[in-house]
């Protein structure tokens, strides 16, 4: 196994930060390896915003289902799907009477620019995170930053073509903690990788394999009389989901009008 490798198949999620802040260095080599990060059509379909205010991550902690951890990242790094930057371009530049003088349709940004302007960001935050690992320094991804549109539009001054996909915090892990820290288990191969045709996963099966990934399994049955129900009950169907569904399904709207 080379470095590269090992980086990837030791990181964890780290939510415990140390109080040093991230080295200018550090964080020079983790924008450059987001930068880096393949991309569409070398379109470079996203923004990276870094969150500094202490204020505004004190606010994020709220709007992002009370996870006091990002209040105290060193470095927070939000992940925007941004076609802004080409249609301010496109209008600049007179794409839309070029479009009518040769009768085409100008089209604005639809679904499937939003879909490929997400893979760019999330892509570019991978890498930033990869980079991140190999520097000592650990991560975690927020994906509640879906949530509450209307507030993170304001907070961040976002027009309706810049979505907010991934927030993520950055920092030192404390003295020892990271080795106290055991990975957390992934579904076996076979349930994930197939060839050529997707193959649906039996219930019984997948229940199994779930069931023998779990530490306290009595903390199922207190809440549901099986792990699909509990896991239904406390992701798919709670609260942060509804609001998260809510919020996507605005900005969705937003973003092809």
């Amino acid at each position: 196994m080379n470095e590269t490798l090992k980086t990837i198949d030791d990181r964890k999620s780290l939510r415990g930060y140390d109080s040093r802040e991230i080295s200018s260095e550090h964080k020079k080599w983790i924008l450059h390896s987001a930068f880096r990060a393949p991309t569409a059509g070398n379109m470079m379909l996203y923004s990276i915003i870094e969150v500094a205010d202490q204020k505004m991550k004190d606010k994020l902690v709220k709007t992002c289902d009370n996870q006091p951890f990002i209040a105290k990242a060193p470095l927070v790094l939000l992940f925007l799907s941004d076609m802004q930057r080409w249609y301010d371009l496109f209008e600049y530049s007179s794409v839309p009477d070029l479009c009518k003088e040769r009768s085409i349709e100008y089209v604005t940004p639809k679904e499937s620019d939003l879909l490929l302007a997400s893979c760019d960001a999330l892509i570019a935050a991978q890498n930033a995170v990869i980079a991140a690992e190999s520097l000592g320094i650990g991560s975690c991804y927020i994906g509640d930053i879906m949530e509450n549109i209307e507030i993170h539009r304001e907070m961040f001054n976002l027009p309706k073509w810049v979505f907010p996909i991934a927030l993520l915090c950055f920092g030192y892990p404390r003295r020892d903690d990271r080795d106290d820290r055991e990975k957390t288990p992934r579904f076996p191969e076979h349930l994930v990788y197939f060839k050529n045709k997707y193959i649906r996963t039996d219930g019984k099966e997948f229940e199994s394999t779930l069931m023998a990934q779990t530490r306290d399994k009595e903390a199922i049955f207190k809440k549901a009389k099986n792990i699909g129900q509990f896991i239904y009950l406390r992701k798919t169907g709670a609260d942060f989901t509804t609001e998260m569904r809510r919020s996507v399904k605005v900005a969705i709207t937003d973003w092809i009008e």
